[in-house]
């Protein structure tokens, strides 16, 4: 199987593809003072920003894992991540946590297939 690294951080690639499969490392907005609303729908945009250079669009998203510091705020996500993906909503699972940082209100992180 081959493994094609893309976009380089000091910690990580942003995506990974092995074989069929496209994994986006964990993503956050760029601007954390917004709302749960706001910082999601710069987050999707990213990740479809990180998928369109190898190739790939939104509908190859087949599964997320979604970390949020406050599960109330959810149907605000919710609300957006069913506007973006439409009737091609991925697998997901959101997890709630205690911080992520500089005041990162959520982190999604996607699995893409190429087939």
């Amino acid at each position: 199987m081959t493994v094609t690294r893309s976009i380089r951080t000091p910690i990580m690639h942003r995506v990974v593809e092995a074989g069929p499969l496209v994994f986006v490392g964990g993503t956050i907005a760029d601007d954390t003072s917004v709302g749960m609303g706001a910082q999601t729908e710069n987050i999707l945009a990213k990740i479809e920003g990180y998928l369109r250079e190898v190739g790939l669009g939104r509908k190859a998203i087949v599964s997320a894992t979604i970390f949020v510091t406050d599960l109330s705020q959810k149907k605000e996500m919710d609300a957006v991540w069913t506007a973006f993906f439409g009737e091609n909503l991925p697998t997901r699972a959101t997890v709630g946590v205690a911080d992520l940082g500089g005041g990162a209100l959520i982190e999604v992180v996607v699995t893409a297939t190429k087939e």
